[in-house]
């Protein structure tokens, strides 16, 4: 079944609360205040049953000046507005600023209800239709059906009932497929059942048992229980009003204004680049650096606008603008939003997110402007290049997703053309592929070949350049299970050598040089002097005029290259001595079947100095194991 959201726009006084009552049989104002004031102060819902049988959430929203920002809060969200207009008045400020609203936020499929026609005859009647569709003629509601209606008699309630439901089959339905996002609206406690919170279900679907996260406070939680309309279900679905029970939540922690949305698939943002119209009712220009007030979803947010392409802009005119904001939001590509003044508050523009996570700007830079109309109106292919190529980065398929506005399923048919042009660098991973900018993957392939080859020259008897220090000074920015993705590629790619603990160029032998090869083949024949007591390792390095620097170079290629084998704290073995103890030791256990320290001691004609630490590295190594204070073989 369809799931579409109705709202409600229009003067206050109007008639829009008793609109809804006689539609529904539910009185939207539940406040005391409202009660006793006779007006809407907060949003009010409802559930709509259509002669077809469809049911409709509605939203009802205050119409007083006053609460614009309670408006804003639920109008976003909605499929399908009825603007409330009295017939005995007619179009009114409100009227005007609502429908402003609506232009600004593309709520492209409505119906003008005149309301109150009860009290005006049908010449007066015709005379106000007449001025709302030429009122309307320059709006998205130009096509609007007009209605007339009276909640006292139920006069064209039953004509209203069955045009919604004519409007409704022909109202597009929201997605999904797509990821989960909530813009919460109302944050409430419930006794013995915690935290609650309410939404238009703008994408995805949430079910029973989700993980979900709060944005932009990043606070996980899970979904305890799901209402749609007063009724419990397992799933809501894109379209839906919906309240969730979220767990481990206090009511302070969230606020309207909060998104809830599906893990780590939002990012919270100070900045962000937008497509802005002022509006041609703004009484002056807009200037750089203007505080504003910026409305999205649910929140309401203060900012700056800085202009990026001219120091004013004019009422009527449109142009890309950067809003560094005071608070941080969360938001999408394409996303509507509302701006009014700071003082005093009046609606006087609004558009599109182009970027919602945007780097700083300076102004007056032509290639900016070009950057972001790409970003708005480019094709997929030109998206994923921009994206990387700004970004400098390493990324999964869903990062160029969500940072270049699109879907996976829409980037993917892309990649294998943009890497065929040189463009875009796909590198295996575990699952999914990971992508870069071609000319910046070239560009670290270079720098780590080149460091690698730097590494070499200054430590030419090392492996290569430790993997973490390598990272940690030139590639911070790519956290660390990508980057081994990286080095596996570049491997792949001929650039590099990899070892567990560090990378090499791929040319590099990683063999000593003759003059030090004769340094090493003098030191190992001075340790196999001293048998199974060979001599200190600070010993043999001053009996061979070795500097500490020196020193722990030539030890460290021995060991890695198992000419010498460390079995204990500055206890080292010529490999052919420690390989001639493993034998005598072997032998004697088959002879024996267990070996003790000082056997071990007279067998090799050692002290227990070096006994101990053998039979330990045997352990180690699972030739022998440990029973009680004797060695056993172990068999195989």
């Amino acid at each position: 079944m369809k799931h579409i959201i109705i709202g409600t726009a229009g003067h206050v006084d109007h008639g829009k609360t008793l609109l809804i009552h006689s539609l529904t049989g539910v009185d939207t104002d539940r406040l005391k205040e409202e009660k006793e004031r006779g007006i809407s102060i907060e949003l009010g819902f409802a559930q709509l049953s259509l002669p077809s049988g469809k049911k409709a959430g509605i939203v009802d929203v205050p119409g007083h000046e006053r609460f614009i920002k309670n408006m804003l809060a639920g109008v976003g969200g909605i499929d399908l507005v009825l603007l409330v207009i009295a017939a005995d008045e007619g179009v009114m400020p409100q009227t005007r600023e609502h429908v402003d609203i609506l232009q600004l936020l593309q709520v492209k499929k409505g119906i003008v209800v005149l309301t109150k026609s009860d009290l005006v005859d049908e010449e007066w009647r015709g005379l106000v239709t007449e001025e709302v569709k030429e009122f309307l003629q320059p709006t998205v509601l130009k096509d609007a059906p007009v209605v007339s209606v009276s909640a006292i008699t139920r006069e064209g309630i039953p004509q209203l009932l069955q045009l919604i439901d004519r409007v409704v089959e022909d109202t597009e339905e929201r997605i999904s497929t797509g990821k989960l996002r909530l813009p919460i609206d109302r944050v409430f406690s419930v006794t013995g059942f915690g935290t609650v919170v309410t939404g238009t279900l703008l994408s995805g679907r949430i079910c029973l048992g989700d993980t979900v996260e709060v944005m932009p406070q990043r606070l996980l939680t899970r979904v305890r229980s799901l209402q749609v309309h007063g009724k419990k279900v397992e799933q809501a679905r894109a379209g839906q009003r919906t309240a969730v029970n979220l767990t481990g939540l206090e009511v302070d922690e969230v606020k309207r204004g909060s998104v809830l949305a599906a893990p780590n698939t939002l990012t919270p943002s100070y900045r962000m680049d937008l497509r802005l119209l002022l509006l041609k009712s703004a009484q002056k220009p807009l200037k750089d650096r203007a505080r504003i007030r910026l409305y999205l979803g649910t929140d309401e947010i203060l900012g700056r606008v800085k202009l990026l392409d001219r120091k004013e802009l004019e009422p009527g005119a449109e142009t890309y603008v950067q809003l560094e904001l005071e608070e941080q939001v969360v938001a999408g590509k394409g996303d509507r939003f509302v701006i009014r003044s700071y003082s005093p508050m009046r609606t006087i523009g609004g558009g599109t997110v182009v970027d919602a996570n945007a780097p700083k700007h300076k102004g007056f830079k032509p290639e900016i402007i070009e950057q972001l109309a790409t970003l708005e109106m480019g094709t997929p292919e030109e998206l994923i290049d921009q994206f990387l190529t700004e970004k400098q980065g390493l990324y999964s398929v869903e990062e160029v997703a969500a940072g270049s506005g699109l879907t996976p399923r829409e980037v993917e048919p892309e990649l294998v053309k943009l890497a065929k042009e040189d463009r875009v660098k796909i590198i295996a991973a575990e699952k999914h592929p990971l992508l870069v900018s071609f000319p910046v993957y070239r560009r670290w392939s270079l720098d780590i070949k080149n460091m690698a080859e730097a590494y070499h020259k200054k430590f030419p008897l090392r492996e290569g350049y430790p993997k973490e220090e390598l990272r940690s000074r030139k590639f911070s920015f790519i956290n660390n299970k990508y980057f081994q993705f990286l080095l596996q590629g570049l491997e792949m790619d001929g650039w590099i050598r990899l070892y567990e603990k560090s990378v090499a160029s791929s040319d590099f032998t990683g063999q000593a040089s003759p003059e030090d090869q004769k340094k090493l083949t003098a030191i190992v024949d001075d340790l196999k002097k001293g048998g199974f007591q060979p001599a200190s390792w600070a010993l043999v390095a001053k009996t061979h005029g070795l500097q500490e620097g020196d020193a722990q170079e030539y030890l460290h290629y021995l060991v890695r290259q198992r000419q010498v084998i460390k079995i204990a704290e500055d206890v080292y073995f010529p490999a052919a001595i420690y390989e001639k103890a493993r034998e005598l030791i072997i032998d004697f256990l088959r002879r024996n079947k267990e070996i003790s320290v000082g056997q071990t001691r007279d067998l090799l004609q050692t002290s227990r100095k070096y006994a101990l630490p053998l039979l330990d590295s045997f352990d180690r190594e699972r030739v022998t194991r440990r029973v009680g204070d004797n060695r056993v073989l172990i068999q195989g």
